[in-house]
């Protein structure tokens, strides 16, 4: 089997950890680079996270240090989501690779030079690394064959009312990739909250037994933490349903449509936009995800986890 040429592009952070947990078990994916931003933590924490994860799970691919900041905007962190380090909850081993001397978009740009065929890019955090790889090297663009993004929300925020986290960070990025013309798989809130594991289901993936097992379910405990003290049933796992877009489609509603990110607005800026009627006359330039089977889902996770015995 030909694999697909993949770069890690996030701010690990408990889901993108569980996110890239599913790429390495899969055998249809060659995990080519990770790039990281900032977003659940500083640019420093997200890297050192990475390096941590990757030793986890094996992943054996250059490190990148990302973009520290978004493009124009402030920075703004997930702290109280994600904990002090970003990645809080149990114990990770100390990391046995080191970072590039290159910027996340360089490396992106070195592995897309080196590819003899497309290349796709999972983005779980903000879309900052991407964009700085437009802007720098757009001779590149037609070497990513698609990314698939978790980010942005078609009817509603959680960051702010009408905007998600990613993409609320550096808007500006989001709009220079949403306006692309690359393919785009768009796994947004309206999917991502659906995607909850419930902590019995904790249960079934700590009893999987290996050390990869028992840190993904200790991530999960930490993780509905949080969430359970403001009403959810579960954890959403955000991040690992972009892996779901790429590899299992079909547990997956998807609709294509024409969305635009907010770039301005005091009440909505970072909100994305969908023209379900076809209103603006534009072709559609995202595929979006709108619903997920849920336990067809979780079993997705419990098999993955099962691969690192």
């Amino acid at each position: 089997m030909r694999k697909i040429p993949l770069i890690l592009d996030g701010d690990p952070g408990h889901d993108d950890a569980i996110a890239w947990m599913l790429c390495r078990a899969s055998e249809e994916l060659s995990i080519r680079a990770v790039t990281t931003e900032s977003g659940n933590q500083t640019i420093e924490k997200t890297t050192c996270n990475a390096r941590r994860v990757c030793t986890l799970l094996g992943i054996d691919a250059p490190i990148a240090m990302g973009a520290p900041r978004p493009l124009y905007a402030a920075p703004v962190t997930a702290g109280n989501i994600h904990g002090a380090s970003g990645l809080d909850g149990p114990a990770l081993p100390e990391p046995v690779m080191d970072t590039v001397d290159m910027a996340g978009w360089e490396l992106m740009a070195k592995v897309l030079t080196e590819s003899r065929e497309p290349v796709t890019i999972l983005a779980t955090g903000a879309l900052t690394n991407v964009a700085l790889l437009l802007q720098n090297r757009p001779d590149l663009k037609e070497k990513i064959g698609r990314i698939s993004l978790m980010g942005g929300g078609l009817s509603h925020g959680n960051w702010t009312p009408a905007a998600e986290f990613n993409i609320f960070i550096d808007a500006e990025a989001a709009d220079i990739v949403f306006r692309s013309g690359i393919p785009l798989l768009m796994s947004g809130l309206d999917v991502t909250e659906r995607a909850l594991v419930l902590p019995e289901e904790f249960e079934a993936i700590r009893r999987v037994g290996n050390p990869v097992a028992r840190t993904v379910a200790d991530w999960l405990d930490f993780f509905f933490r949080f969430h359970r003290d403001i009403g959810y049933a579960g954890a959403p796992l955000h991040d690992p349903v972009a892996v779901a877009a790429l590899l299992h489609p079909e547990i997956l509603t998807m609709k294509e449509l024409y969305v635009e990110v907010e770039t301005g607005g005091k009440w909505c800026r970072g909100a994305t936009v969908g023209d379900f009627g076809g209103i603006g006359g534009k072709a559609p330039n995202v595929t979006a995800a709108l619903d997920i089977d849920r336990a067809a889902f979780v079993r997705l996770l419990t098999e993955a986890a099962a691969f690192y015995a």
